[in-house]
């Protein structure tokens, strides 16, 4: 659930924060004041006696409950995940400010220690629930509309029965996630105790990664070497977490029973694998259409015989290097949210005057972004590293739509507002494009219009494509685990067997670019969960089509969409919009949309 803060730095270090204003800070007090306030205490404490009451009550009996008698159950269940939820919550975004801190980790290890040990006794629930007939929850459900509430949730849960092992073994293996999150911690810490040399600095992996995005050429080759000649050093420590994190995913799948290494993917993200497999297939056989095609576009552009890595995000020659400071993307992406509809700009709005964005580029902070929603009694926190780039504001946009997302479901409650992986990436790509679409119209540049449907673009490319070649890489990888240890080698011939088929023939790869797949979380943390942005993003691009045909009573609809939060299947979401992601060609009106802004850059050079 969480990345994990670093250690703090020597002062020298860039922070890359460049007169971009007054960046936000979070303010974490609407969790707990501190991590010693007796709060927190009284709720770990309280934590602790209502799971063992719990099992107490209810163990052995599920099958028994009148509908009353288990609607209470549920939400019981609801009320500790929502304290666990809210402890685990803080002691991770404090983690995320300053990994390196020697304190908020141990804070962290020891509230995830104590979270697992107090809900241990929990874990009954779903299997035992599990074992009650289908005509029985359905007799339930149909007396209680309370209890019929929750039909997604006994789905959901029921769709792992074929799956479940005995109540001793699944108490086994939750205690035993402890062990896998130790791992995790250690690429976490790992990766922000990095150090790069670029440009006469030291900096981090995010100030790094941002001069691969440099109009200097010679820093961006600069910075990639140093990543690869960094990632090098620590390539042993990289490949050690991916052998062990996937050799215990096989275990576990094994005795499960599933399918494949992503079944279970599938199964969490409540999505079929023939619909992930469609999406999968479209993206490939789109790869010389999109990529190919863009990146020999931007070959000409940059005036070379081959695109190096380093140049794959390069900006275009023509485009400026204007930094955006806060107060202009704050109000940017405002203007975008509410052009669409006066809500939207209401419900992001007290994200940026209550501390509720953490911006600024710090020494020892997590890489990255993300939009953590903690829980529905509270309200989500977004991370940045904000560099003032015009990727950052579409990254603020992206997060930001996730926020409003995650208030906007939080009325669901604690065990449907939680939104499959498939579609929790819906309201942030809605919320960059509407981003987009606004800086786009008031652009009258020839020029300055062709640097940002590039952006869009190379965005896009990043979000689908990438993706896809990011989770054929994974197939490939737990593939070839299943078969014994990997080395490093191994897994770098893993990663270069994806990349030229979805980069295309535009590009060399130097040496040493066999080695980026180690600093990249998602596939330590959340195993495939890169095909959910390419899900994300071709589910947008059909809903703004159709929000583009026919805008009459889009709001109301694509708000309902939001507030269901988990409460529906993707099928039964969409319908209203007329659309089907089961149906194959579904993706490639999504996959359309791209090539139709590849097309209007290609005319512009005629």
């Amino acid at each position: 659930m969480f990345h994990l803060p670093f250690p703090a730095r020597d002062s020298n270090l860039s922070t890359g924060n460049k007169n971009l204003g007054n960046l936000p800070e979070w303010d974490l007090s609407d969790l707990y004041q501190s991590p010693d306030s007796k709060a927190i205490k009284n709720d770990l404490s309280w934590l602790e006696v209502e799971c063992t009451e719990f099992a107490t009550h209810y163990e052995g009996k599920l099958g028994s409950l009148t509908s009353d008698e288990m609607v209470a159950c549920v939400e019981r269940n609801e009320k500790i995940s929502n304290i666990a939820g809210r402890i685990m919550s803080f002691a991770g975004l404090r983690y995320y400010q300053l990994t390196t801190d020697g304190e908020r980790t141990k804070f962290l290890s020891d509230c995830q220690e104590k979270v697992t040990n107090y809900t241990s006794p929990l874990v009954f629930f779903s299997l035992e629930l599990n074992r009650l007939e289908d005509d029985h929850i359905e007799g339930l459900m149909a007396e209680n509309v309370a209890l019929a509430r929750y039909r997604r949730v006994f789905e959901r849960m029921r769709a792992m029965k074929p799956h479940q092992l005995s109540d001793e073994l699944e108490k086994f293996l939750h205690d035993m996630g402890a062990v896998g999150d130790a791992w995790e911690k250690l690429f976490d810490e790992t990766i922000a105790g990095l150090a790069f040399e670029v440009d006469g600095k030291t900096l981090n992996i995010e100030g790094t990664l941002d001069f691969l995005m440099d109009h200097d050429r010679s820093k961006r080759e600069a910075a990639a070497k140093e990543l690869a000649k960094v990632f090098h050093g620590n390539i042993k420590v990289f490949a050690r977490a991916h052998n062990t994190l996937a050799k215990e995913k096989e275990i576990v799948d094994r005795w499960r029973k599933m399918p494949s290494a992503q079944a279970g993917r599938h199964l969490s993200n409540d999505v079929e694998a023939d619909v992930v497999e469609a999406l999968r297939n479209a993206v490939v056989e789109a790869y010389p259409k999109l990529s190919h095609r863009y990146y020999e576009l931007k070959r000409k552009w940059l005036g070379l015989d081959k695109l190096q890595v380093w140049d794959r995000n390069a900006p275009l020659p023509m485009e400026s290097d204007r930094l955006i400071d806060w107060a202009e993307a704050q109000s940017t992406v405002l203007e975008a949210y509410g052009g669409f509809d006066p809500r939207m700009a209401e419900l992001a709005e007290p994200f940026f005057n209550r501390g509720w964005i953490d911006a600024a580029v710090r020494p020892g902070k997590a890489p990255g972004a993300f939009a953590h929603p903690t829980v529905t009694t509270v309200h989500p926190y977004v991370m940045l590293n904000y560099l003032g780039k015009p990727r950052d504001v579409m990254t603020l946009a992206h997060e930001l739509g996730h926020g409003v997302h995650q208030v906007l479901a939080a009325d669901q409650g604690e065990m449907l507002s939680s939104t499959p992986l498939t579609l929790a990436e819906t309201a942030s790509v809605f919320g960059e494009m509407l981003t987009f679409q606004k800086m786009l119209e008031s652009v009258k540049d020839k020029n300055e219009r062709k640097v940002m449907l590039a952006g869009k673009v190379e965005d896009m490319i990043n979000t689908v494509i990438r993706q896809i070649a990011f989770y054929d890489f994974e197939c490939k990888l737990h593939d070839a685990r299943c078969q014994g240890e990997l080395t490093p080698d191994d897994i770098n011939a893993i990663w270069m067997s994806v990349q030229g088929e979805s980069l295309g023939p535009a590009f060399e790869f130097m040496k040493g670019y066999e080695t980026f797949w180690a600093y990249i979380p998602h596939f330590v943390h959340s195993p495939f969960y890169v095909y959910a942005y390419a899900f994300g993003d071709g589910l947008v691009n059909a809903l703004y089509a159709v929000y583009q045909d026919n805008p009459e009573g889009f709001q109301e609809k694509y708000f309902t969409m939001l507030k269901a939060g988990g409460s529906m299947h993707h099928k039964d979401l969409l319908t209203p919009f007329g659309l089907d992601a089961s149906d194959p060609k579904f993706w490639d009106k999504g996959l359309s949309m791209i090539a139709s802004l590849i097309d209007e850059l290609e005319a512009m050079e005629e």
